[in-house]
């Protein structure tokens, strides 16, 4: 018998703040924000994530394209372990997404993750 907890997965939904300068705030730290995801993800602990667009993002410039919040797939024991790597997030700590609108919930995958980097 293995000794090691199974993980379950958790879909996270973290809106962005909608005050005018909540974009500037993401772009701000969004570097440091990536390179902590890729740390994640090298952990086999965030699986998959991104930033929500408005539609009109989709064919926009660059300098055009509007967040509205970020989708996360994360691999964790507990809600409450899952919650605790969202609130140390950069763009949980400066206030980029929206703390009272975020919602993380179990999930049931009806398909495959993408793998753990090796």
């Amino acid at each position: 018998m293995s000794s090691t907890p199974s993980l379950l997965n958790f879909v996270v939904w973290a809106p962005d703040y909608t005050d005018e300068g909540a974009l500037e705030r993401r772009l701000a730290v969004r570097p440091a924000h990536l390179e902590n995801a890729k740390k994640l993800i090298n952990q086999g602990i965030l699986r998959v994530g991104g930033g929500l667009l408005t539609p009109e993002s989709v064919n926009a410039a660059a300098a055009d394209i509007k967040f509205v919040g970020s989708c996360l797939i994360y691999e964790g024991e507990t809600i409450d372990a899952v919650r605790k790597i969202v609130e140390e997030d950069l763009y949980y700590t400066a206030d980029v997404w929206d703390k009272e609108k975020i919602v993380i919930l179990p999930i049931a995958l009806a398909t495959g993750l993408p793998p753990v980097p090796s």
